[in-house]
């Protein structure tokens, strides 16, 4: 009698086929993961930097270097060039106004004064000689009025006593019309001579102020000849401290030339350079702070110079509040220079991460902490502490803040302890 084989559901054949395509399976997956994707990489947790994001106030500032300078400084050029004859003080001694410093010699000048007063002293006396001659001529003129004056009381005399005697007709119409016509002439003359008298006192005062005024140019221009002379005495314009003193006994120095500064005493400022990156966004009232003898002390933008040199320009501060006791000139300050105002804002400390991703994305780290994977952020305003971050992270996120230079190309880094 026949019987019925059950046939076996998993045979060992099918059970072989399975496992095959399943290993084939796992190879490819494999390297596909080891070669093409390069999606995860061990990362150890000791050799990164986790870092967390917080919420808290956050302003904009760049730290410069500052140099202290005296608040004000005048430079001392040489107004008339000259032979350094005599120093009075030497480089950084404390002046007084007036106080002389050094003198020059310059021969042409001295020449050139003597010449002017030779010139100013010609035309004074002619100017007195031609006065002189003024004051006789006027007189002369005074005197012929008199005597026209006299000549026309005389002949209006006879003319009025001959009118009368013809009117009588004591004497004839000949000897009458005689005495009327000196009258007439004694008159006109003697109104002549007033406008000779007049014209002449005018031209005279025109004479004499041309002459006045001649004299007074001379006479500027000799003060002026003079006060060059005298600033061949250098001299301190200022009370302060004499600095860049550069000039020694028998050297000759051009009209122009820089001889040294005053520094005044009485506060310092700071110039800072600033890159020019920052040019548009630097203007005056900007404030800053600096650290010194663990103090925090305040200054603020009164002047900015738009010239760049070397990529670079340069701000004059003021201090703004009390001045660091000791400070001295010439010493460097570190100043964090403001360029926003204070806000709450998401802050994410800076690391190494930047240079490879240029702020546009993170490693986040999991919650759980074993891995840390790609997530996009935007990044706003910067500080040298921290990114403001505009989108893509939240307070009490971790991230990784260190070098991605080897993990730039993975997807998610699987945090390991080595």
């Amino acid at each position: 009698m026949d019987r019925v084989i059950a046939k076996k559901k998993w045979s060992t054949k099918r059970l072989l086929t399975i496992g095959g395509i399943v290993a084939v399976i796992g190879l490819i997956t494999a390297s596909y993961l080891l070669t093409a994707g390069k999606s995860r990489v061990n990362a150890p947790i000791d050799r990164i930097q986790i870092s967390e994001i917080k919420k808290g106030p956050f302003k904009e500032f760049i730290p410069v270097n500052g140099v202290v300078l005296p608040i004000t400084s005048i430079y001392l050029d040489a107004t008339e060039g000259g032979r350094v004859e005599e120093k009075f003080v030497e480089d950084g001694a404390i002046m007084k106004k007036d106080q002389p410093i050094l003198r020059l010699s310059n021969p042409d000048l001295a020449l050139n004064l003597v010449t002017q007063e030779t010139q100013v002293y010609n035309l004074i006396t002619q100017m007195q000689i031609a006065r002189n001659a003024a004051q006789q001529n006027t007189v002369t003129k005074l005197q012929q009025m008199t005597d026209v004056d006299n000549a026309l009381k005389e002949a209006e005399r006879i003319y009025n006593l001959d009118k009368r005697l013809y009117d009588q007709k004591v004497i004839g119409l000949q000897e009458f019309k005689k005495a009327e016509n000196d009258y007439n002439y004694q008159l006109q003359k003697k109104n002549l001579t007033e406008q000779i008298l007049k014209q002449d006192s005018i031209s005279t005062k025109q004479s004499l102020e041309q002459a006045k005024l001649l004299a007074q140019g001379s006479q500027n221009a000799l003060e002026l000849t003079r006060k060059k002379v005298g600033d061949l005495v250098v001299r301190a314009p200022v009370d302060g401290q004499l600095t860049s003193l550069d000039a020694e006994i028998g050297q000759n120095k051009p009209k122009g030339e820089r001889l040294g500064q005053i520094d005044v005493l009485s506060g310092y400022k700071v110039r800072a350079e600033i890159d020019e990156h920052y040019i548009s966004r630097i203007y005056n009232g900007l404030m800053g702070d600096f650290t010194f003898a663990n103090k925090t002390y305040k200054l603020k933008i009164k002047k900015v110079f738009t010239q760049v040199t070397n990529n670079r320009f340069q701000v004059d501060m003021e201090f703004v509040g009390d001045v660091p006791q000791g400070i001295r000139r010439g010493q460097t300050l570190q100043i964090n220079l403001t360029l926003s105002a204070e806000i709450d804002a998401v802050l994410l400390p800076k690391g190494g991460f930047y240079q490879q991703t240029g702020g546009n994305w993170i490693f986040k780290v999991s919650e759980d902490g074993k891995t840390a994977y790609r997530v996009d952020i935007q990044l706003g305003l910067q500080s040298p502490e921290y990114y403001q971050v505009l989108n893509g992270l939240n307070p009490g996120d971790k991230v990784v803040t260190s070098s991605y230079e080897n993990y730039q190309n993975y997807q998610e880094l699987v945090l390991t302890k080595d």
